[in-house]
């Protein structure tokens, strides 16, 4: 249920600020919410598999306050990740 090394490498070249950047606040959330995606989809499926639910909320909550950190540091950068990953409708 994790997300593969390449797709992972793929949302690190695309969300970078910098080069060789892996651990900005826009790099964590990009991979938090393509395993959030991830396991929603297996939710749709596996309806009761509550142990994996508990991992969901974790990542929901750590992803929450990250988005929370970016938005107190710069709104604009908030308001432009929120966009290019489709979240916050």
């Amino acid at each position: 249920m994790s997300i593969t090394p390449e797709l992972k490498a793929q949302l690190i070249k695309e969300y970078a600020t910098k080069e060789g950047d892996t651990g900005s606040p826009e790099v964590q959330v990009a991979i938090l919410t393509s395993r959030i995606s991830t396991l929603t989809e297996h939710f749709k499926v596996h309806k009761k598999d509550n142990h994996s639910r508990r991992g969901l909320l974790k990542l929901v909550a750590q992803r929450r306050k990250l988005l929370d950190y970016v938005k107190g540091k710069d709104e604009a950068r908030y308001q432009d990740l929120i966009k290019r990953l489709g979240i916050r409708r």
